[in-house]
Formats: structure tokens, C-alpha cells, sequence
């Protein structure tokens, strides 16, 4: 095949790429903004040029042969240095612009980032946020996410990683479950109320707490450190749910900050034991994390500066 028939092709090799990444017909033509048809005929003329199957599909998902597999793992760091070089030489032009994919928790999202968003597209009006909602750890490189708004005690290595804002912990309930069955006056009275809790490997949910250093509300530990075992009606893995349950008389409920701070602020949940910080549930800090890359996209660069201002000047600045 000569060289013009192969250039004519190279949208279709990268089709070929997007298809690896995403696993999806339906997906890859939705990265690509071609519909599905189109790109399985894509694939099929080069299946066609290339004299051999590329890709097995099944109803169910989409495998690569050998050959298929081969040519994709050849080709994609090629793709991605041309994206990489594109666009350094679009931030020449100085002004934040295109598309940034970000994927964050589902309640932190709901709760936090997306009241904020408007803001910031209002400063940048070139700029377009493309917004994931899950609790899922996503694989940001394979799937082409920009930036992971992460809540964690330790980002992974591989990833840059820069802080937003400290986190912290709380315990929180009604006033009417605190009338209706009292307010402990120490971690081990909660074994006999009824708690919210996160699901966790062990059989026997507990909580560990440590006491806050000075007096009540002060930051910083005096070192000592309780487990508790707790029970409850009801556990789920998503705080949202835990906050809408302790606002419904359900229990106390072990909640992030940011999910509990509005219903603190509005009096409809109480800071429950405020002389103890839960440890261990969620993590210390929220955290912006991208691939490691030697270029930093000036519209990625200016969401993770506005987030930082943002945040400090919100929930964060509590700490």
C-alpha cells in the first residue's frame, strides 16, 4: 500500500486507539463525536487495508486479536505525543481554553464543585468542563481524564498531585434523634445508639477517635485514641445518603466535612462528641490529580488554581 493510502487512514488508526481505551463502540464514537456506524466502518476499512482482523466482537464487548493488539500498543504513545504537542502550541496563545474532563466523587461533586462551577466558567469562558460523577476509581490515563478530585490520605505516586484543602471528620445528628435517644457524652456510649456508617471490610463496623488536644473544638490530638464498635440501620457507601439519613432521625452519622457542613451551618444536624475526631474513615485532604506530564495544559492549570481559592475560601477555610 502505498504512502497516500496510509495517510488516509490515520484518522482511523486513531479510532483504533479510542476504541482500546474505551472497551465501547458506542463509547469510542461518543469521545470522537462520529456515531457508532461511522465507527465501525472506520475500523472495518482498516481491517479491509490492513489484510487481517484487528478486533473480535462479541454482543457483549469488544476484544483485540494479536494483530489488533499489537498495532494499538505501538500507536499510542504516538497519539499521545501528538496531542501532547497540540496542545502546548495551543497554550502559546496564553488564554485558557478546551475542554477539561474531571472526574469526582459523587457527593463532594453534587455538594461542592458543581455550585462552584459557574463561577469559574464565567472567568473562563473558553473553557469547557466535561464532569464525571462517580465513587469509581478511575484508570484517569486509559480513560482521558483530564484531572480526579480525590479524598484520600495518600495519592499515588505515579500521579501529580496537588492539594485543594484539608478535610476533617465529624459526627453529626438530629436534634430530634439527640432528644428522642440522648447525646453521648463519650465515644463508648455511641455502641448503644443507632449509627450510620460507611461499609468496610471487617465483619464489625468501628469507628476509631481520637481526642482533640486543648479545649473542646481545638485542633491538633492529645494522642489518645479509641475504637469503638458500632451498629446501626443503616450503612451506605456514599455520604450524601448517610447525611439525608441523619437529617431523617435515622442515627449518627460519620460524615466528611463537606457533606456535613451545610446541615451543621443551618442547625439541622449537631456536631455529635465535638471533643473527639474521627480518624481513619476519609481522607485528611482533597486532592486535584492528573497523569504525570511535562506540559500542564493552561485550562487544567487554572481549574486546580481556581479550586484551591475557591475551596480555602469556603469549607476549607474552617480548618
Amino acid at each position: 500500500m502505498d504512502s497516500r493510502k496510509i495517510e488516509a487512514l490515520w484518522t482511523h488508526l486513531h479510532a483504533l486507539t479510542v476504541l482500546a481505551q474505551q472497551c465501547s463502540y458506542t463509547a469510542a464514537a461518543q469521545r470522537l463525536g462520529v456515531s457508532k456506524a461511522a465507527m465501525s466502518q472506520r475500523i472495518a476499512e482498516l481491517e479491509q487495508a490492513a489484510g487481517v482482523p484487528l478486533v473480535q466482537r462479541t454482543t457483549r464487548s469488544v476484544r483485540f486479536t494479536e494483530a489488533g493488539q499489537r498495532l494499538v500498543e505501538e500507536m499510542r504513545p504516538n497519539f499521545e505525543q501528538i496531542a501532547h504537542s497540540f496542545a502546548g502550541v495551543r497554550d502559546l496563545a496564553g488564554v485558557p481554553r478546551g475542554r477539561v474532563r474531571v472526574t469526582a466523587p459523587v457527593a463532594f461533586a453534587r455538594q461542592q464543585l458543581v455550585p462552584r462551577l459557574a463561577d469559574f466558567l464565567r472567568a473562563y469562558p473558553e473553557v469547557r468542563i466535561e464532569l464525571d460523577l462517580s465513587d469509581r476509581l478511575s484508570s484517569l490515563a486509559m480513560e482521558g481524564f483530564d484531572l480526579a478530585i480525590r479524598h484520600t490520605a495518600s495519592p499515588p505516586d505515579t500521579h501529580v498531585a496537588w492539594v485543594l484543602c484539608p478535610t476533617r471528620s465529624v459526627l453529626a445528628a438530629s436534634r430530634g434523634y439527640l432528644r428522642r435517644r440522648g447525646t453521648p457524652d463519650s465515644p463508648a456510649a455511641l455502641a448503644a445508639h443507632d449509627c450510620l456508617h460507611y461499609p468496610r471490610a471487617q465483619d464489625t463496623p468501628t469507628w476509631h477517635l481520637e481526642r482533640r488536644a486543648g479545649r473542646a473544638g481545638g485542633s491538633g490530638s492529645d494522642g489518645q485514641r479509641v475504637t469503638v464498635p458500632v451498629s446501626g440501620p443503616l450503612a451506605a457507601n456514599n455520604s450524601e445518603a448517610l447525611r439525608d439519613a441523619a437529617l431523617a432521625g435515622l442515627g449518627i452519622a460519620l460524615l466528611p466535612d463537606f457533606s456535613a457542613q451545610a446541615a451543621l451551618r443551618a442547625g439541622k444536624l449537631v456536631e455529635v462528641l465535638p471533643q473527639w475526631t474521627p480518624v481513619g474513615a476519609f481522607g485528611e485532604r482533597l486532592y486535584a490529580i492528573r497523569p504525570y506530564a511535562s506540559h500542564v495544559p493552561r485550562a487544567v492549570a487554572a481549574f486546580v488554581t481556581w479550586l484551591r481559592v475557591s475551596l480555602a475560601e469556603g469549607f476549607g477555610a474552617e480548618h
